[in-house]
């Protein structure tokens, strides 16, 4: 996997001061999308061991919240392995600490759907997951004035929650202690 960007001191992708990780490679291809450099799966840096260390040491500060993937695409399943090993690491280190993702599938009819060897990866890497912000970017949905997200099909969904209910549970900033972090 390659990744595009590193941002540290994110304020714009999830509650809090973030680290946001920006993956390469996406096949969704949505009109208007505001990274469509990401799409090649070839763009950017190599993500490797030392990219993983780099991103733990800039959280490590206690006013980052968490962490954010975003993409390009960090639920294709070419990048869900590095993705994944990236949450283990992370959440072993930083386990009060929330992770955000954002994606372009849905969670109930793409991602949870997911057979076989893929399938559990992809449940194993949305059990590190707080919230998900999914669907893809329409352009002609765009809203400016939404938080969180680009585009009014797009769902916040609180992960443990869904997964606990088996069903989809919309996220808000009142639930739990409003900043969709671990507790």
């Amino acid at each position: 996997m390659n990744y595009a960007e590193i941002k540290n001191c994110d304020i714009a992708n999830g509650p809090g001061v973030r680290i946001s990780l920006f993956v390469s490679g996406c096949t969704h291809h949505c009109k208007g999308c505001f990274n469509e450099v990401a799409w090649d799966f070839g763009y950017g840096q190599p993500f490797t061991q030392e990219t993983i260390d780099y991103i733990l040491r800039l959280a490590a500060p206690d006013y980052i919240q968490g962490l954010t993937l975003l993409g390009g695409e960090p639920l294709e399943p070419e990048n869900q392995g590095p993705v994944l090993e990236l949450l283990r690491q992370f959440h072993a280190k930083y386990p009060k600490k929330s992770v955000w993702g954002f994606t372009g599938f849905l969670f109930d009819r793409d991602l949870l759907a997911r057979q076989g060897e893929t399938g559990a990866v992809t449940r194993e890497l949305l059990r590190h997951l707080d919230v998900l912000v999914d669907g893809p970017f329409v352009e002609e949905k765009k809203d400016l004035m939404l938080r969180f997200r680009g585009s009014s099909n797009q769902r916040l969904i609180d992960v443990p929650a869904s997964l606990a209910q088996d069903r989809v549970v919309l996220w808000s900033d009142w639930q739990g202690d409003g900043r969709g972090m671990r507790t």
